[in-house]
């Protein structure tokens, strides 16, 4: 079965693998997906915002995109999230691994169990993230020259703007480490279909209140990304879909 990776910002396309642009149609909406060609035939490939990055965090078709990966017989997501830092322990320019989340959105189409169908209603989230892919890329992070570090929550914001210094203070004191927009309803929508997910943030500034001014991280951010694709097209090599078990349906 293909494993899946969905790019965040700066993610645009998976370096040194050949894909053909697809669209997939369901009841949700159209999909673009990108299916690898050759020895990368198993990888999927979503850029959430599109390769121009023309579509904000809340108009983002999530149903449609998490919908057709599960048509193309995907059973594990490996995602990636550009972040704001709020907690010390993520430094700008090194990778958070997450396990948990804060989902503060609102207005989204979250998900697909409109109705109760044959009792399951519902999806457990008392992990919502893959332990055996989230341990993997920890494993795996020296050998693609990045820092990984393990065990952030997610506090997801619902864009387009940033977050107020005092809404940074109070997701801090929440217990939130790093802050996006797209984490949510993503991972739960994964889990509603049964699939596994894991997702590794790259904090690429300070949240508003920690500096003077939010300043985006320059430098080599490119390089950063580029070996945290590496990482994660490894990590979908080195785990499999019996490996990873995903979220129980209620």
């Amino acid at each position: 079965m293909p494993a899946a990776v969905i790019g965040g910002t700066g993610i645009y396309s998976l370096e040194g693998v050949e894909v053909d642009a697809k669209q997939v149609e369901n009841q949700y909406g159209i999909a673009q997906i990108y299916v690898g060609k050759g020895e990368h035939e198993d990888i999927i490939f979503l850029t959430r915002h599109g390769t121009d990055h023309s579509t904000p965090p809340h108009k983002i078709n999530y149903r449609a995109n998490i919908r057709a990966m599960k048509d193309l017989g995907v059973q594990r997501i490996l995602s990636t999230y550009a972040v704001g830092s709020i907690s010390a322990d993520y430094p700008v320019s090194e990778l958070a691994v997450l396990r948990d989340f804060l989902d503060f959105t609102h207005g989204r189409n979250f998900t697909f169990f409109d109705q109760i169908d044959e009792s399951v209603g519902h999806v457990e989230m008392s992990q919502p993230f893959c332990s055996v892919m989230s341990e993997c890329m920890l494993q795996l992070g020296a050998k693609h020259d990045v820092k990984v570090h393990d065990g952030a929550t997610y506090v997801a914001t619902n864009g387009p703007r940033f977050e107020s210094p005092a809404e940074i203070r109070m997701y801090h004191q929440l217990g939130g480490h790093v802050v996006g927009m797209t984490c949510c309803p993503e991972v739960y929508l994964a889990a509603e279909l049964g699939m596994s997910f894991a997702a590794v943030a790259l904090p690429i500034n300070l949240a508003a209140g920690l500096e003077e001014k939010i300043t985006l991280v320059g430098g080599n951010i490119s390089q950063v990304r580029s070996n945290m694709v590496s990482l994660m097209l490894d990590v979908l090599r080195q785990t499999t879909d019996t490996q990873c078990v995903p979220p129980v349906l209620l």
